[in-house]
């Protein structure tokens, strides 16, 4: 959740004509400082939110914006009754693109087209992608790649991830992820206070008190409910999109490692590597070479990765150097998802690795779905829908709790300012000392593995002893000088 505390008003509200209750409770020392934490962190972290979810938003359109910009490429008009061979798909996407090796390549299935993919020195991260109709063996043509994206998805993935500046941009996203599940945590917490203080634990739990008046008290209402009720899908958003972060990224990698719970590697080696049964029946088109540019290995390939059960769509990369095995991949990422992977000894067909993602650590796995869901792909269209609501939800709590912080400020005569003030101080000194000897290092270990939380929480901390220093000097009394003798 976002903008402005949800316990307590520094200033009695009219706006609205209080129920009959028991008198409001004062604040604990802890709701204090969760109040002044929330109010600093909305403030300064919100912009960083808005950009994320409005990029975010755009994002979760890319499958559709892929086939009304590339629909001629990516499928076929026609679905034949029997594919080509791979040989013939790989002969006519080389004899289109000529230059650079091949790095992948991904046999069409149903309407969608086979993707062949293009290394090349000069485009770094990125290749080429030729595709062919599988039906019918011609080229339909060829998109600039990153990682299978097409040029329209990759430029909204930069934008939401970097904002187009590289490294740099990087931290937006990290700071908006690092601080998203504190904001929602921390007005989860102070909603259900603000609730049960009112004695409104079950009559306004999960909807707007739309009885108050306009003002601040309306907009808080649908400020906090809004943000209850999507802070499960928004604690999703800040972990899945911490695992790929820069800073906090590679430290939840390294403890993957730590706990060996991360992906299994696939073997490559060939070692003492015996010919399948029937002396390499798989091969097609003459004997297989093991070569990316032997169209014929990726028939053979292809074929002992249906005999291993890999079915589906698959993704076949050949080896980096010769006299190593290739890898099979299932490539299906939609629910229920198929990543089972095999190495391929191209030459025989000889199967000799393999990796299940039913055999992944629990971690593994729960971090590989995640990312899938983040982006929208594991369940479809209905992925895409529940981000969209989850990004413009949030844009809505954001809003709301800007208009709060306005809507806070002081209009009478001589007290007037354009903004609402913040919480009061005094939280901090107010804990008990178990609080503090337990509260620093699980604050200092968060800073730890969140860097970018750390550092921007020590910024709040400067911050607000700066601030508390220059009222407390505002406040200070002028000295009198003493009256002169005599007087």
């Amino acid at each position: 959740m976002s903008v402005t505390e949800l316990s307590g008003d520094p200033a009695p509200d009219t706006s609205t004509v209080a129920p009959a209750a028991r008198p409001g409770r004062q604040p604990t020392p802890f709701a204090a400082l969760l109040t002044r934490l929330h109010f600093y962190a909305g403030i300064l972290v919100a912009p960083f939110l808005l950009v994320a979810a409005l990029t975010g938003l755009a994002y979760t359109i890319t499958p559709q914006l892929d086939q009304a910009l590339y629909g001629d490429r990516l499928t076929v008009a026609t679905v034949g009754d029997q594919p080509k061979t791979l040989a013939q798909q790989v002969t006519a996407a080389r004899a289109a693109h000529p230059d650079g090796t091949i790095a992948a390549v991904a046999p069409g299935t149903g309407d969608r087209t086979t993707q062949v993919v293009f290394s090349l020195e000069e485009l770094g991260d990125k290749q080429h992608t030729v595709y062919v109709d599988p039906y019918t063996g011609e080229v339909t043509g060829q998109l600039t790649t990153w990682f299978g994206s097409t040029p329209a998805t990759t430029w909204l993935d930069d934008l939401h991830r970097n904002l187009h500046l590289g490294e740099v941009g990087r931290h937006y996203s990290e700071i908006a992820a690092s601080w998203l599940w504190v904001l929602v945590l921390g007005g989860v917490v102070l909603w259900w206070r603000r609730r049960s203080a009112t004695r409104a634990r079950t009559t306004h739990l999960l909807v707007p008190d739309l009885t108050a008046r306009k003002g601040v008290r309306r907009t808080r209402g649908w400020h906090a409910t809004t943000g209850v009720w999507l802070a499960v899908g928004l604690l999703f958003l800040s972990a899945t999109g911490l695992t790929w972060s820069r800073y906090a990224g590679a430290n939840f990698s390294t403890g993957l490692d730590t706990l060996r719970a991360g992906t299994p590697e696939l073997s490559t080696t060939v070692d003492g590597v015996a010919p399948p049964a029937g002396g390499g029946e798989h091969q097609h088109g003459g004997a297989a070479t093991g070569t990316a540019d032997n169209p014929a290995s990726y028939d053979n390939v292809l074929a002992s990765a249906r005999s291993a059960g890999l079915s589906g769509p698959v993704e076949i990369s050949p080896a980096a150097e010769p006299g190593l095995a290739w890898t099979v991949a299932q490539v299906d990422n939609a629910w229920p998802v198929a990543k089972d992977r095999i190495a391929v000894e191209p030459a025989t067909g000889a199967v000799t690795a393999r990796s299940d993602f039913a055999d992944w650590p629990l971690l593994a796995q729960l971090s590989s779905l995640g990312i899938q869901a983040h982006m929208g792909i594991l369940f479809g269209p209905i992925n895409q829908i529940l981000l969209a609501a989850l990004a413009l939800g949030l844009l809505c709590v954001i809003v709301w709790g800007y208009r709060m912080w306005w809507q806070r400020r002081p209009t009478r005569a001589g007290r007037r300012a354009p903004l609402g003030s913040p919480p009061a101080r005094g939280g901090l000194r107010g804990l008990p000392w178990w609080a503090l000897l337990l509260g620093v290092p699980v604050t200092l270990a968060l800073g730890w593995a969140l860097p970018w939380f750390g550092v921007t929480l020590l910024g709040f901390l400067v911050v607000d002893l700066v601030l508390g220093l220059l009222a407390r000097r505002r406040r200070r009394p002028l000295p009198v000088s003493p009256a002169p003798a005599g007087s």
